[in-house]
């Protein structure tokens, strides 16, 4: 009914009061306040009602709910975006026909080998399209290994592709990643959305296309 403050009396608060309050204030732009009620009484005197406060809203929830809603608000736009493209990419690859959209900052599929990855990556403003090399808890040698044999070779792959790669090696951490990034629009960008996802899939097509062979090379594994 439009309520701008609700109160909860309890004589009894539980941890799910508790929590429910909480939650509720995190959730709303109106305020929720849960008290328990005792009786008290001072010497022959009549019984008096006491109200104590045991939770309402604070700065601090409410930037918590704010920053939840923002969240889910990101990741609905971002699986809206991820669902586009899925849909563009269809029509003229099947790399990842097989997946669905989702939530989160990055979409893969496997490259026919173990632990290496095509994978769609999308920031607010940006995109990118990215060979992504992982075998797993204590694979660093052997992911750099793999990087290293694709490295050798990167004349001939960025001249079947078109255009120069982001060679990273990411020598302090495990993984590794041969990337392509568009500065043309990113989930945040809905009126470019038509222009950049366009481009993002072209660029997934031609950099499968230009280091399948090579990764085709690496063994059986």
């Amino acid at each position: 009914m439009e309520a701008h403050t609700a109160i909860w009396i309890v004589s009894d608060p539980r941890p799910e009061h508790v929590s429910a309050i909480t939650w509720l204030n995190e959730s709303s732009t109106a305020n929720f306040y849960l008290l328990k009620l005792e009786a008290i009484k001072i010497g022959d005197s009549a019984p008096a009602p006491l109200l104590t406060l045991i939770v309402g809203p604070s700065e601090s929830t409410k930037a918590v709910g704010k920053a939840k809603q923002e969240f889910a608000e990101r990741y609905d736009v971002r699986k809206a975006f991820w669902k586009t493209l899925l849909e563009t990419a269809k029509s003229r690859t099947k790399l990842h026909s097989g997946l669905s959209p989702t939530r989160y900052g990055w979409i893969g599929t496997g490259a026919g080998k173990s632990g290496i990855s095509y994978n769609y990556v999308v920031w607010e403003h940006e995109s990118a399209v990215e060979l992504y090399i992982d075998r797993g808890k204590d694979s660093d040698d052997e992911n750099k290994g793999i990087f290293d044999k694709l490295f050798s070779n990167k004349a001939e792959i960025e001249a079947k592709a078109g255009f120069e790669f982001e060679w990273q090696r990411l020598d302090n951490k495990r993984a590794c990643r041969i990337r392509k990034s568009y500065s043309l629009g990113g989930f945040k960008d809905e009126d470019k959305w038509q222009n950049a996802i366009e481009k993002t899939v072209d660029g997934m097509i031609k950099l499968e296309s230009a280091l399948k062979p090579y990764i085709q090379k690496l063994g059986s594994n």
